[in-house]
């Protein structure tokens, strides 16, 4: 069984567009969340969303991008930015030994896009022959294949806001097994309100419209919904003897990963399915749960999963937790790719030296009582990290990593 490197990252989010200004962003506890106009103008319940910003659409050209959605030229942009960080050239991705792997679990504006060009045009030819590749759920990697010449594994994950978590703890796995020397793995999700309004017909969201940055307020008493986001993340992962021969700059080490499934509701989940993949990922790690210093939560600041998320975090820890935060405090919830994001943000901060806090965490609820909710910024590294994940239909992901 190989070691799992990780040796590069690459982001785009509502805090920034490169490492650096998202660390700066953790640092200082900035939210990304604003109100969207146009959700006001229709009728939205919350207007509330994550928002990408300056980000430079150009580093594809427009025949490039005729296939690709939004979303999966900001995961070129983080793939592209994550094997710069790696080292790794052209030539040395392009073989059977270099693998992708995203999490994504919809690609809904495309879908729409195609339907209404039908219908405006009354003809099928005026889809326009991008369209199909576009709505595909395996958008991204069937597009960074082609853009990327890679020759190994090749296929998006879908299952629901783990979908990020379980694509990096599967490509990890691909390597740990020596199936795959080196993998570009991730997540992506879509900004935009036609992917969003069912969920908003569900109540889901936050209504704190007159206070967006405090929106998104994970475990505290008046949290009142999550608030949706999207971009893209993506890590490099390699074979650690691999990446020690050609003297790359290893920025952690994934050590564990554990997945399961609450089997139970489709929204409402469990209090037991995230701790079964939490000690998972930790028995695979060799670690001992006493030895986590940072928890990243899942927790999106709805009233049900912020409190099963307790639950489940006290069936491991006991009534001693680490420091814990949710970082979707300053992001919202990025869906489909949260589960990645968490593992850069967690490697940023890992690298910029300190541990984000939970934002807008004033008073903890009777379920929240008694977790080590950070409530400011830790000026210290996170060394040994448990991340969670968790998606509709009761899946849980969780990852353990390290950092030196």
């Amino acid at each position: 069984m190989y070691r799992v490197a990780i040796t590069g990252i690459g982001i785009v989010s509502c805090l920034g567009n490169d490492p650096e200004t998202v660390g700066a962003a953790l640092r200082a506890g900035k939210s990304g969340i604003v109100v969207d106009p146009q959700r006001s103008e229709l009728g939205f319940r919350s207007p509330l969303t994550g928002q990408i910003r300056d980000f430079d659409r150009s580093i594809l050209s427009r025949k490039q991008r005729k296939s690709m959605p939004e979303f999966a030229v900001w995961a070129y942009a983080s793939a592209r930015d994550a094997l710069t960080m790696a080292g790794l050239s052209a030539a040395e991705i392009q073989n059977e030994q270099t693998g992708l792997l995203y999490g994504c679990d919809s690609s809904c504006i495309a879908a729409i896009e195609q339907v209404d060009a039908l219908r405006l045009k009354g003809e099928t030819k005026a889809i326009g022959s991008g369209q199909i590749f576009r709505s595909m759920t395996s958008s991204i990697t069937m597009n960074l294949n082609t853009l990327l010449q890679t020759k190994g594994a090749c296929w998006s994950l879908s299952s629901a806001c783990s979908s990020g978590g379980h694509a990096l703890g599967q490509a990890a796995d691909l390597i740990r097994l020596g199936r795959q020397q080196r993998m570009l793995c991730g997540g992506a999700q879509e900004i935009n309100w036609q992917s969003m309004c069912s969920f908003d017909g569900l109540g889901a969201f936050s209504a704190r419209v007159a206070e967006p940055a405090a929106a998104s307020r994970p475990f505290d008493a008046q949290r009142d919904g999550l608030v949706p986001s999207g971009g893209a993340a993506t890590l490099v992962l390699e074979r650690y003897d691999l990446a020690q021969q050609r003297g790359a700059a290893i920025l952690g080490e994934l050590l564990g990963y554990g997945f399961s499934s609450d089997g139970g509701q489709l929204s409402v989940p469990s209090e037991d399915g995230i701790s079964r993949a939490m000690l998972m990922a930790l028995e695979q790690s060799g670690l001992a749960a006493a030895e986590i210093d940072y928890l990243c939560a899942h927790a999106t600041s709805t009233p049900a999963g912020d409190a099963a998320e307790a639950a489940n975090i006290r069936k491991v820890f006991g009534q001693k937790t680490p420091p814990i935060s949710s970082l979707k405090s300053m992001t919202g919830h990025e869906l489909w790719m949260s589960g990645a994001a968490q593992v850069v943000y967690t490697t940023i901060m890992a690298q910029q030296k300190f541990i984000a806090a939970n934002i807008n965490y004033q008073e903890p609820s009777e379920a929240t009582a008694g977790l080590n909710i950070i409530r400011a910024t830790i000026p210290q590294a996170p060394r040994q990290v448990l991340c969670n994940s968790a998606g509709f239909g009761g899946t849980n992901s969780a990852l353990v990593l390290a950092f030196s």
